[in-house]
């Protein structure tokens, strides 16, 4: 049993201690012949029955009071081990001894409920399975802490079964109730041929029986009831109360020590069985959080419902802030504000309660789930600043290389535009025709050039940021493939090869468009003359594979998938910023398709892109506008 400051001393202990004790007060007094007076033993006896009451549970006070007032009666003067339950030295004893121990019990139980009042209630360290009762716990909540009333204790009855549980103490009653009567009877049938000692070790085994069926209080009933039917059955002389031989009176308090030692050892056995029970339940649910929580539901919301899922009822997870305790994670519905709840501080900022569930829940097990859901909220907002942090990373590199790009790769086009424009200006120099003309074409060239870093640039920011919905309609490659050499260096030289009847590809044209462009101009930059590049299309399956080949120095297996990441550029020889293919590769996956780069059959690059094909009742996909 848990123990309480309220329910006090258990009472296996405290019957045992305490009817060794006054069975030790009766041998001295018959020992000592006199020597002690019937007021010192009772007064002795008395003070063994109030300390113990005091510091017992309250239903230990009644055999305590028992055994005390057969002490004083039967060892209070010679002849010693007699009962005599009439007379003036009788009935004061008893009145004395039920005295003390409804004043021992009843001060001790008032000064226990004193002292709980000014604790903060908290979980029980022994709750949380059937047939258990909780007790307080060590974590402050209660109306004060969570403006909720916590769990009130047991049932009498819950608590008086001990570790067994209510229904096996409600047998073992049951049991001894019929039992001992009809074992009474076959002893009285069977007198004859059996001593009292026989008659002892029998009523010892059913009192052993009674506490392995019905826990310790129907063992102590029944030691009681055996003492009594021994007494008046089966002890001379017979029919009576009074005991004629001091042996026999030594015998029965023998057996009454003996029997509630036995059934002390019977309760404590079942009461470790059961704590190992729950200590085992309480395990299994804490490997299987931790089971969840490595697994991937590393969440706080994800224990609480892992909570909830196991023990039942609802749990919400709170967080002081700003002088408010604000909920940031729940599970199982709104909680009913008037039912009890029980809440366990983690730490002064965070706190998790838990209300309705069925069985109360063990301070370790509530502890363990608190601990875990702390937890997983700091490895999520972990994660958030991780998160966070790397995409202001990835920024600070992003305007990093952009400003490198501005700080080379844009002033060059602007310097040439600039010196071909001061050059026309000159009123000194008198230019010809065909110089005028090389000038001019200077300033276009490089004013494209700027154009497609630009549109690169804006392009970039746009998959960056997230802002591009594309426009899905089906469309056939050889109508956007020559829309995509327009403003191209040399685009005479590039072959387009595309099959008559190829089927319609579902892309977004504008997107399409600048993927080619951009596949284009690097196909363009990275051939040589003699060997133009080409696009090829294909079918296959579902699916239309569309190749851009150049026959230029081609990429390292080690590149090819660094190639289509922003900023990089592997040829020194060649100006730009970098995000040709990085574009090409976003607004591809955007329309749902790929882009791989493979080796050109005779040296070279190969950029692979793979689109659905459209089928006959394809739709558009309504979007913004690229």
């Amino acid at each position: 049993m848990s123990g309480s400051r309220q329910q006090g001393f258990a009472a296996p202990f405290a019957l045992v201690t305490g009817f060794g004790l006054l069975f030790a007060l009766g041998t001295l007094a018959a020992a000592l012949h006199a020597w002690f007076s019937p007021t010192v033993v009772l007064a002795a006896a008395a003070a063994v029955v109030t300390v113990l009451s005091f510091v017992a549970e309250p239903l230990a006070a009644i055999p305590l009071g028992v055994v005390g007032w057969l002490t004083a009666v039967g060892f209070s003067h010679p002849p010693y081990g007699q009962l005599r339950f009439a007379g003036p030295f009788a009935g004061r004893s008893a009145i004395v001894m039920a005295a003390c121990a409804l004043a021992g019990g009843g001060l001790g139980l008032l000064l226990r409920r004193s002292a709980d009042g000014h604790i903060l209630k908290g979980v029980g360290t022994d709750a949380g399975l059937p047939g258990a009762s909780p007790a307080p716990g060590q974590n402050g909540y209660g109306p004060a802490a969570g403006g909720r009333p916590v769990p009130e204790r047991g049932s009498v009855l819950a608590k008086a079964a001990y570790a067994v549980g209510a229904r096996r103490a409600l047998t073992g009653v049951l049991v001894a109730a019929a039992g001992l009567p009809l074992l009474t009877l076959l002893l009285a049938l069977a007198r004859p041929h059996l001593s009292l000692t026989d008659d002892l070790l029998i009523y010892l085994v059913a009192v052993v029986a009674l506490a392995v069926i019905g826990g310790f209080w129907p063992a102590v009933l029944g030691a009681a009831s055996a003492s009594l039917l021994l007494n008046w059955f089966f002890t001379p002389p017979l029919h009576t109360f009074t005991i004629g031989k001091p042996d026999n009176l030594l015998a029965l308090l023998l057996f009454v020590t003996v029997a509630m030692l036995v059934s002390s050892v019977v309760h404590l056995a079942a009461n470790r069985a059961g704590q190992a029970a729950r200590s085992r339940e309480e395990a299994r649910l804490l490997l299987t959080l931790a089971q969840t929580v490595l697994g991937g539901a590393d969440t706080p919301a994800a224990v609480l419902d892992h909570l909830v899922a196991t023990l039942g009822g609802q749990a919400e997870l709170l967080e002081h802030v700003g002088g408010n305790w604000i909920r940031i994670a729940a599970s199982g519905g709104e909680p009913d504000q008037a039912a009890p709840a029980t809440r366990v501080d983690v730490r002064t900022d965070l706190a998790l309660e838990v209300s309705g569930q069925p069985a109360p829940i063990a301070a370790g097990l509530l502890a363990g789930f608190a601990a875990q859901a702390a937890a997983a909220l700091d490895r999520e907002r972990l994660r958030t600043q991780a998160a966070q942090a790397e995409a202001l990373a990835e920024g600070n590199r992003m305007r990093t290389a952009l400003l490198a790009a501005v700080s080379h790769d844009l002033r060059t086009p602007l310097a040439s535009i600039k010196a071909s424009v001061s050059s026309l200006r000159q009123t000194d120099v008198t230019w010809t025709e065909s110089d005028q003309q090389v000038l001019l074409a200077t300033i276009e060239e490089n004013a494209d050039r700027l154009d497609g870093l630009i549109g690169n640039l804006l392009d970039m920011s746009r998959l960056h940021t997230g802002s591009l919905q594309p426009f899905l309609r089906p469309i056939t490659v050889d109508e956007v493939a020559p829309v995509a050499l327009r403003g191209l260096d040399a685009p005479a030289g590039l072959r387009i090869e595309v099959p008559d009847g190829m089927a319609m590809v579902l892309a977004d044209p504008g997107l399409l468009e600048r993927v080619l462009a951009n596949l284009f101009s690097n196909a363009l930059d990275h051939s040589p003359p003699a060997m133009p590049p080409a696009l090829q299309a294909r079918r296959l399956g579902d699916t239309v594979v569309i190749e851009v080949a150049d026959h230029g120095p081609g990429v390292p297996d080690r590149l090819k998938a660094r190639i289509f990441e922003p900023f990089q550029r592997f040829d020194d020889k060649k100006v730009g910023v970098g995000l040709g293919l990085a574009v090409a590769k976003g607004f591809t996956e955007a329309m749902g398709g790929a882009i791989v780069a493979a080796d050109t059959p005779g040296g070279g690059l190969t950029v692979r892109i793979t689109l659905p094909v459209a089928t006959a009742g394809a739709e558009s996909m309504q979007g913004a506008g690229s």
